[in-house]
């Protein structure tokens, strides 16, 4: 692992301040562990400053509740004596915020804490470093992870507590139903989704297709395959800042919540993951319609290990609200080809195009966490050449056999404070922080619950994850 990510050249940097005239200032920000950008606002001059040396921020703001609060028990806060990282550039370009009054860039950076000796090693608690460790296993294998994405999200009323479905801006009246793959929801809100495809292409955001979904005021927009995983994920974070910014620029609220509404689909976002070598091979190819046995045993290794590692698909306790049958989300550890019933779907198509689809997570994840803990999970059922039960044919559902997937927050976090699959992809540190922040978040509700009943948690749930997620 490298101790610093290599920056472009100042003249580079330089190059970019000359093509962007417009930008009158910088945003400097890193996510913490719910995937929520920390950031400091710097002026424009300070640009080639932070790009050669980063800026400084309290460790701790990388391990903050959905609230934005400290975790009181960290070890990262007092006992520590709330001591300062760095935050470095990834080495992306800025990234234009089209949608603020005055155009800014943000410059997306990574934890780096002082080793003592001058030096700086990556901090073990950050989710980016956690998905670089997983992908340096795979490339001490020659292999590159190729990842793809389907996000999902639903326009709101902007403001509106509990969550209303936005106005549609060809008619004046809020979305009142579904209509999958309707042309005329698409036309609805073009001027949105021009604004928004237009700020990720500046960001260099490969968008793809953009359809109206099941749900009201629903769509999904694809990100492209890439065989740059932490560019993926950096991808879905920006893709997320972008469509928040443009929204609220047309007056709503984009969402990522996994549940806005008990009686409407969720918001899922699908991984579609394929594996190439240092010939550009895809190793999950084998000329057939199956697949390669090392696909199979990538498959094994997400089945095993995805029960101790659902906190990381179900963060939040909206997130569980997400998993009902019959609703295109999936309830079990199951495969199948061709079916979307199923956790996991191999899709069709030319054979050297094989790939697994990832079904489970919801659009409400960490990206980098998600992604480590997917890639990490396949990477363990290679090493050890498992084997996965019989596909599903048909309604996955109705797969009694299969084991469900947990449905409890508590439970799923003590699964991963305990378990040797999430040891054997995250560090220690993240382990610890990530647990502690979960604990402190339910504990909230929880006490909420016991004081005032369940419609105030149920409230204060869908005040809060809205306008965050």
């Amino acid at each position: 692992m490298t101790a610093t990510p290599p920056p472009p050249d100042m003249d580079t940097i330089r190059a970019w301040r000359r093509t962007h005239p417009a930008i009158g200032s910088l945003r400097v920000a890193v996510a913490d562990l719910n995937a929520m950008a920390r950031a400091k606002r710097l002026p424009l001059d300070a640009l080639e400053k932070v790009w050669s040396e980063g800026i400084r921020m309290p460790l701790s703001a990388g391990n903050l509740d959905i609230w934005g609060a400290d975790i009181e028990d960290s070890p990262l806060l007092f006992e520590s004596g709330d001591a300062d990282g760095v935050v470095l550039p990834t080495g992306r370009p800025p990234l234009p915020m089209s949608w603020l009054a005055r155009p800014a860039a943000l410059i997306h950076g990574w934890f780096f804490e002082e080793s003592g000796t001058g030096a700086l090693r990556p901090f073990a608690g950050d989710g980016r470093q956690a998905l670089l460790r997983v992908l340096d296993r795979f490339r001490a294998r020659g292999w590159h992870p190729v990842i793809g994405s389907e996000m999902e999200f639903h326009l709101l009323a902007h403001g509106a507590e509990p969550p209303e479905p936005a106005l549609s801006p060809s008619t004046g009246r809020p979305f009142r139903s579904s209509e999958i793959l309707s042309l005329r929801e698409l036309d609805a809100v073009d001027p949105f989704l021009s604004a928004l495809y237009d700020s990720l292409a500046a960001m260099d955001v490969p968008a793809g297709a953009a359809i109206a979904e099941s749900g009201t005021g629903q769509f999904e927009i694809d990100i492209t395959h890439q065989p740059d995983a932490l560019k993926a994920a950096d991808d879905i974070w920006a893709f997320r800042l972008a469509a928040k910014g443009i929204a609220a620029q047309h007056g709503m609220t984009a969402t990522f919540m996994a549940k806005p509404w008990p009686d409407q689909p969720g918001n899922g976002l699908h991984f579609h993951v394929s594996v190439i070598d240092e010939a550009g091979r895809n190793i999950f190819d084998d000329g057939s319609a199956e697949g390669s046995p090392l696909l199979r045993a990538a498959i094994a290794g997400i089945l095993a290990a995805l029960p101790d590692l659902a906190l990381v698909f179900f963060p939040h306790r909206n997130s569980w609200r997400r998993m009902q049958e019959g609703s295109h989300a999936p309830t079990r550890a199951t495969w199948g080809r061709e079916n979307r019933t199923a956790a996991i779907r191999i899709p069709g198509g030319p054979a050297a195009a094989r790939r697994l689809e990832f079904r489970v997570a919801g659009g409400d994840v960490n990206p980098w966490l998600a992604l480590a803990a997917l890639l990490g999970a396949m990477l363990a059922g290679i090493e050890s050449g498992a084997t996965p039960p019989p596909p599903v044919s048909g309604n996955a559902y109705a797969a009694t056999e299969a084991p469900l997937l947990p449905r409890d927050w508590k439970g799923a976090i003590d699964r991963f404070a305990t378990s040797p699959h999430v040891a054997g992809i995250f560090a220690p540190e993240l382990i610890d922080g990530y647990v502690r922040c979960k604990r402190q978040e339910r504990a909230r509700f929880e006490k909420l619950i016991a004081e005032k009943g369940n419609a105030a948690a149920d409230a204060l749930e869908f005040s809060t994850y809205p306008h965050r997620l």
